[in-house]
């Protein structure tokens, strides 16, 4: 009984009260679900909230809501001492490495809002526990999505101590017309135009994105990759 006490104290007691008014409250919930705001009617499992932390951390950190509906309607929970444990132990134990999120409380009628601030991670990626191999998840949009190994390549690449430099040779020119002309472009279809494998086209491209030269988004689930919006 002491072990299974000690264990909850464990994850419990964290809350802090916010200083958001609920005017602030409403007017950060109609921003609408995005890059950096997730609403959370409320907290199923440690293994399911685990993802939109993970996501949150690896991408430019972010905020949950719980206690909030898909549509913006303020719910609330009855009680955060449940939510509070299932938190902790989703950001302290589900995640590799832990992520330290912040929990604050809002006071709206009877019930609470949690107001969960998720910090961008110094140690990316950030994996999730699972039942057979770890997956890294990302922010993309209003959706927190499975990470590509393009991905995840990036993720360490920015987290090396090394700086990223680039070539401008052969390849990459025949890559910078091609963007010229139709604007993005896949590894697959980057591998046919330099003649190399899509491991290497692969590695060619994430290292550009890491240099601050290109961007990857995914589209229906494939990495594309275009001219960075920061050096245009």
């Amino acid at each position: 009984m002491k072990e299974d006490l000690d264990f909850y104290l464990q994850y419990n007691g964290s809350v802090k009260v916010s200083e958001m008014t609920k005017m602030d409250l409403k007017n950060l919930i109609q921003t609408g679900e995005s890059s950096f705001l997730e609403f959370k009617h409320q907290v199923a499992s440690p293994e399911k909230i685990a993802r939109e932390i993970a996501a949150f951390a690896n991408t430019k950190g972010g905020t949950i809501l719980i206690g909030v509906s898909d549509n913006g309607e303020m719910v609330g929970v009855e009680g955060y001492f449940e939510e509070e444990f299932l938190l902790n132990q989703a950001a302290s134990e589900e995640c590799i490495p832990a992520v330290a999120i912040s929990i604050e409380m809002l006071h709206v009628g009877d019930r609470d809002i949690l107001i969960v601030k998720v910090p961008e991670s110094d140690s990316k990626p950030v994996y999730v526990k699972g039942k057979k191999t770890r997956l890294v998840y990302i922010r993309q949009d209003d959706e927190s999505i499975v990470a590509s190994d393009e991905w995840i390549e990036l993720l360490k690449n920015n987290d090396s101590d090394e700086g990223v430099t680039f070539e401008y040779g052969e390849r990459e020119q025949k890559l910078f017309r091609f963007l010229n002309e139709y604007g993005s472009i896949t590894v697959d279809r980057f591998a046919l135009l330099i003649s190399v494998t899509t491991y290497r086209a692969a590695k060619i491209l994430v290292n550009l994105v890491s240099a601050g030269v290109l961007d990857l988004f995914d589209k229906e689930g494939v990495a594309h990759y275009t001219f960075s919006q920061k050096s245009s």
